[in-house]
């Protein structure tokens, strides 16, 4: 992943430089040393590829622009459609993958003054107020006299997405791996097995086999948990049931309802939040 980084003032960057090196806007040290901000990140996610286990003291947050992704944190998948994020703790081991090209921010936090206080890896939705303040945050000075209360409302709108729970286990056989990312990446993909065993080059019979021994659930099943966690996060952020069903493959909203309640043994609307 490649991108333009746009580091803050603080201890990783205390000499108040951007990445290019370059001075910017000096400011007064005690003022350079409040900000939570260690770096802002823009990349270009690209397809297949892949972060490596791995763990640093800084509390990070990544959000996805148009890209898909799926992160490895705390032995659990999570996964990043556009217009979600995922905050990860210091000091906790993460490895992601890009599922699905596009674009992607990641802010770093010093260890000791960020201000959020969430210890569990907790994903988030971004809308457009958040998305404009990150961007700001990115193009600014770091002695730009915006940026404190641009930080402040940024945080502001940071709010956690209710836990959901919803584990979605990986096969590990390469043919039954590469049909779970293509449909993590796009759960609304309406191929069925038959299909999707011609594209991995794989008999039905072989697949179902590995889907059942190595998820414990049928394809159909393990379909059906992919596409209510992807949805529960759309909910969450307003989308209308119809439209959610639609998103993530159902055709009425009916086989949708049904889906959902056998997986979370809730309704949809449960989710939206004028009912939380």
């Amino acid at each position: 992943m490649r991108g333009e980084a746009k580091r803050y003032p603080g201890p990783a960057n205390p000499a108040g430089r951007t990445s290019s090196g370059s001075p910017e806007n000096p400011q007064p040290a005690s003022a350079a040393a409040a900000s939570p901000i260690l770096c802002v990140d823009r990349d270009t996610a690209r397809d297949r590829e892949l972060l490596h286990l791995h763990s640093h003291p800084e509390p990070m947050l990544t959000w996805s622009s148009t890209a898909t992704l799926l992160g490895t944190v705390a032995s659990r998948d999570w996964l990043i459609p556009p217009g979600y994020g995922l905050w990860v703790p210091g000091g906790i081991e993460h490895a992601g993958s890009v599922l699905h090209a596009g674009e992607m921010v990641t802010i770093t936090f010093s260890a000791d003054r960020c201000p959020l206080t969430w210890t569990q890896p907790t994903s988030f939705a971004v809308g457009p107020l958040l998305r404009e303040i990150t961007t700001h945050l990115h193009d600014i000075a770091p002695g730009d006299h915006t940026r404190p209360a641009a930080e402040a409302l940024m945080f502001e709108l940071l709010t956690p997405l209710p836990a959901h729970h919803i584990h979605v286990t990986m096969p590990a056989d390469s043919r039954a791996r590469a049909i779970a990312e293509a449909l993590l990446a796009r759960p609304a993909d309406q191929r069925e097995l038959a299909a999707w065993a011609d594209h991995v080059h794989a008999s039905v019979r072989t697949l179902s086999r590995l889907f059942r021994a190595e998820t414990g659930l049928t394809f159909a099943d393990w379909r059906a948990q992919v596409r209510i966690r992807a949805a529960v996060p759309m909910l969450a952020g307003g989308t209308p049931v119809n439209a959610t069903a639609r998103a993530v493959g159902y055709r009425k909203p009916s086989a949708f309802i049904a889906a959902f309640r056998r997986v979370t043994g809730q309704t949809p609307g449960t989710y939206l939040p004028q009912l939380r």
